[in-house]
């Protein structure tokens, strides 16, 4: 059986980089990238950074988009599943 792939954005230093503009429907997707590249086989990265925008940032432009406040509160509820730990950055304007 081949290697998972796990694409994210930016890697180095066993730091995962992760940007997200997208819809707020990849969250669960974004989040296992980070704890897939940390699993014992692939041991790529020791923690994830979660970039996504605020409500502030775009307003109402991109509605149903990844908001950093929608992060905070889902993040927990994957914490039995996410055993890396990932920090979150809200990009405000």
């Amino acid at each position: 059986m081949g290697e998972p792939l796990a694409k994210i954005d930016f890697m180095k230093d066993r730091i995962g980089v992760e940007v997200s503009f997208s819809h707020s429907s990849f969250l669960g997707i974004d989040m296992l990238k980070f704890q897939t590249l940390s699993y014992s086989n692939l041991d790529k990265i020791d923690v994830g950074i979660y970039i996504v925008q605020t409500k502030v940032f775009f307003g109402r432009k991109f509605k149903g988009s990844i908001k950093f406040e929608k992060v905070v509160k889902y993040l927990p509820h994957f914490r039995s599943a996410i055993q890396v730990p990932i920090y979150v950055y809200g990009l405000e304007s």
